[in-house]
Parts: structure tokens; sequence; C-alpha cells
């Protein structure tokens, strides 16, 4: 007969069950910890990347508005219409982005408010007002470019395409063309 008494196979039996169910437990709790940072960090990826998108769109318009009122040779809108026009979507990006960005749109921000003001001719010596507001004009896209370098080095986003997958037997396939060497 064995030694091993009548309530040892059964007691071994529970133990490792429950130990199961623990390790069941934990491996489910890390998972849901780990979707709900991926799905919360995906969600601010976007939110930051829409407002960006909003104010960038703004800030075009208000430029395209005030080359064409500079062209027809009309008043460009007051600086209080602008800022109604900018004002929703430069809110969220103050909010929301870093140091770098949130400078940097305020940069164009700057140069779009002073557009939208009154030129004042003796604020600059010997220079034109129209003279001025031209090289004002001239320099948003370069503000706005900086502002643009400061999104994409806060939201990682990169010029180049991913690489390609690796290649199966030397090249690569497409999973939408059938494979033409099984004819």
């Amino acid at each position: 007969m064995s030694q091993i008494p009548w309530w040892g196979l059964p007691l071994v039996a529970v133990v490792f069950a429950l130990a199961g169910a623990a390790v069941a437990h934990l491996v489910a709790a890390r998972n849901k910890v780990l979707l709900t940072r991926e799905r919360r960090d995906r969600q601010w990826y976007e939110e930051r990347k829409d407002a960006y998108c909003r104010l960038l769109a703004a800030f075009d318009r208000a430029t395209h508005k005030l080359r064409a009122a500079y062209e027809a040779g009309e008043k460009p809108p007051t600086a209080l219409v602008y800022v109604d026009q900018v004002g929703p979507a430069l809110m969220p990006v103050r909010l929301l982005a870093s140091g770098p960005v949130r400078s940097a749109a305020l940069a164009v921000h700057l140069q779009l408010e002073r557009l939208h003001g009154e030129m004042n001719p003796a604020a600059v010596v010997g220079v034109h007002p129209h003279t001025h507001f031209r090289e004002l004009l001239a320099q948003v896209p370069l503000v706005m470019q900086q502002f643009e370098a400061a999104v994409r080095d806060e939201l990682g986003i990169v010029d180049t395409p991913p690489k390609p997958s690796p290649s199966l037997n030397g090249r690569a396939r497409s999973l939408s063309e059938p494979d033409r060497e099984r004819r």
C-alpha cells in the first residue's frame, strides 16, 4: 500500500488549480492594463494630431485671406475677426501641446495677429506700410514651417516610408496578387 494519504492527491490538484486560476487572473489583469494604456496613448496621440491639424488649417485659411485681400487691394480683416476664427483651434493646442510646439504655434499666431492689426509705418523707420506688410506676410510660411517641424518632432512623424516587409524566397509577395509560380 502507498504511504500517501487519500486526501493528498485531491489537495495537490486543488492547490495547482488555484495557482493556475491565480496566474490566469494576473495575466488577464496585466493584459487589461496594457490594452487600456495603449488605447489611452493612442487617443492622446490622435487628439493632439487633430488639434495640430485644425490649427494648421486655420493658419492656412488666415494666410490665404490675407494674401487675397492684399492682392485685391482691400483692407485685411481685423484682428478681432482673426482671433474669432483661429481662437477655437488655438486653445486645444495651448492645452495639449508640449513647450516647443506651443511656442511655435504662438509664434505663428503672433505673426498673423500683427498682419491683421494696424500697420504702423512709424514703428519701422524708412519702410512703407505695404512693403512692411508684404515682408511680414512672406515670413509666415517660414514660421509655420518651424511649427510643423516641432509637431513632427513631438509626434514622432518621419518623412520616410516604413521599410517593406521581408521578402519570401528572394522576392516580395503581395497578398492581393495570386502566386503565379503555383500555376
